[in-house]
């Protein structure tokens, strides 16, 4: 088995003031919603892969940090998509909506604290020109940053005359 190959990793000094500021952005999409008004959780979705595919070409380490964001945010607005839907079906069913509920806006609240604190430190920690792994989204954001691709030999079937 072949034993995968990674670039090396960035130290702090080496990495631009640049960088860092768009490495940080990265995880200010969340707020992409609640700057626009709407509690609406597929907005900071939306937000998150534009930022990544504009963001993608400045370095490894704003896409690192770029690809943890969008892969968590996707995460946690699937969550509050799924809860707020089970909230709304709960509430239909108006003969016992209390003992669901309280549950529900505790799972949410918890989830989206988590998800707030985690994004905070790793702007922090993006900002500094550091890397701070989410449990879930940073050895795989890492992989698709750092990973070195083999070059694919194209097999030419138009040749020039000889």
């Amino acid at each position: 088995m072949e034993e995968t190959k990674y670039h090396p990793i960035p130290q702090p000094e080496e990495i631009p003031e640049r960088e860092r500021e768009d490495a940080m952005g990265a995880y200010l999409m969340m707020f992409a919603s609640l700057g626009l008004g709407l509690p609406l959780p597929f907005v900071n979705i939306l937000a998150a892969v534009v930022y990544y595919y504009v963001n993608r070409s400045k370095g490894r380490f704003v896409r690192f940090h770029a690809l943890q964001s969008m892969h968590s945010q996707i995460f946690i607005s699937l969550i509050n998509s799924a809860l707020v839907t089970w909230g709304f079906l709960i509430l239909a069913d108006l003969s016992s909506p209390g003992k669901y509920f309280t549950g529900l806006l505790l799972a949410a609240g918890v989830f989206n604290l988590v998800y707030f604190v985690f994004s905070i430190v790793g702007a922090v920690y993006a900002r500094k020109g550091r890397f701070y792994y989410f449990l879930f989204f940073g050895k795989y954001a890492y992989h698709l940053a750092y990973v070195i691709r083999e070059e694919k030999v194209q097999n030419n079937v138009n040749l020039p005359p000889v």
